[in-house]
């Protein structure tokens, strides 16, 4: 028979009967080292398998870049800096002055309508983002009907007393699009007449609503959005919420028609409640040169205050585009097609809008 191995299970405490043992170096994982420091192999017990040891080879001895300081791989210390909080901040504040030396020095480019996407990437959809996300809770549905590539044309309906809604699809675009694509509203004439409104229009890429700007946009690839029901929509009584207003003579549809592109129709629930409106001064307005002056619950009543819009949960659809490349190119001519196509995609909205009303639980969750 066989001699049998005798494993110690003693440590390095003073055993009885004699002296304290000198204390023994201990290497790598933990295991116990020899009086040169180099690292003892593992014994095993005859039969068992000796469990892998990160750091270690099957041997014993250090494996190239383990638990004992060896080489690592190439930009693992980097990829360490960019993930610590310190890290994070550091490229933050260098992104940042170097975003101020490029305004500063003028070292940025703004496309033929004054569009300046670094300034809308860096500023104002940073600052739209929280209203979207903490303050509206807005929830997007179809966003995979916005194509990834390409021109469209996206069609919503028009609500809140205030245009916030162009704002907030604006964010939803570009925030849920796997593209992260950029929206270019179409805005009305008295928006580029209001003063620092005119520039920020400019910057965040909205143009005047005429059809030559929306078909430029449209050729050259840009998601343009439209709301045809313009101030009738926006500027509506809080009973008539959600009865989508007329929608023109169909010169969204004309313009698709013309450029090729798909129209995309979208449905915006949640806005329609952010500012109630229970009355127009229409004397104020006319000297304002407002189309309209909203009186709500708490405007003009409480002052400032009451310009806060009320915290709705808003969702926004898109639906199926609707295609507009099979038409032949004199179809834009076709009146009776402009009104069959703009009937259909507004019938499609208001399905839509009615949908997403049942649906809906609460008007704040």
């Amino acid at each position: 028979m066989a001699d049998a191995k005798v494993i110690p299970f003693d440590d390095d405490r003073s055993r009885s009967g004699g002296g304290a043992r000198p204390a023994r170096r201990r290497t790598g994982a933990g295991g116990s080292g020899r009086g040169d420091g180099s690292a003892a192999p593992v014994s095993a017990l005859p039969g068992a398998q000796v469990p892998e040891q990160p750091g270690l080879l099957s041997d014993g001895s250090p494996e190239a870049g383990g638990a004992d300081g060896g080489s690592r791989e190439p930009g693992a210390d980097a990829v360490d800096a960019e993930r610590s909080p310190a890290g994070g901040w550091e490229r933050r504040i260098a992104g940042g002055l170097a975003f101020l030396r490029r305004r500063v020095t003028g070292d940025y480019d703004v496309d033929e309508f004054g569009y300046d996407r670094e300034l809308t990437d860096q500023v104002l959809m940073s600052a739209l983002r929280p209203l979207a996300d903490k303050y509206f809770r807005v929830e997007v549905k179809g966003i995979e009907n916005i194509p990834s590539d390409g021109g469209a044309l996206i069609v919503a309906n028009h609500s809140g007393t205030l245009p916030l809604d162009g704002l907030m699809l604006q964010v939803a675009v570009h925030d849920n699009h796997p593209a992260e694509r950029h929206l270019r509203l179409l805005a009305a004439d008295l928006v580029f007449h209001l003063p620092v409104v005119n520039e920020l229009a400019r910057k965040a890429g909205h143009t005047l609503a005429c059809a030559e700007d929306a078909q430029r946009l449209l050729e050259m690839g840009e998601i343009v959005g439209v709301m045809p029901e313009g101030f009738k929509g926006i500027g509506k009584p809080f009973g008539e919420r959600y009865k989508l207003q007329r929608f023109g003579r169909g010169g969204f549809v004309s313009t698709a028609l013309r450029a090729g592109t798909p129209i995309v129709p979208c449905s915006i629930v949640g806005a329609e409640e952010i500012y109630p409106m229970i009355g127009n001064a229409k004397t104020l307005a006319r000297l304002l040169g407002f189309p309209y002056f909203p009186i709500t619950p708490t405007f003009p009543w409480l002052g400032p205050l009451g310009a806060l819009p009320l915290p709705t949960k808003w969702t926004i659809q898109f639906g199926e585009p609707i295609p507009t490349d099979g038409y032949p190119p004199e179809a834009a001519e076709d009146p009776m097609l402009m009104f069959n196509l703009t009937d259909q995609v507004r019938e499609q909205i208001q399905h839509t809008l009615y949908k997403l009303l049942v649906q809906r639980r609460s008007v704040f969750f």
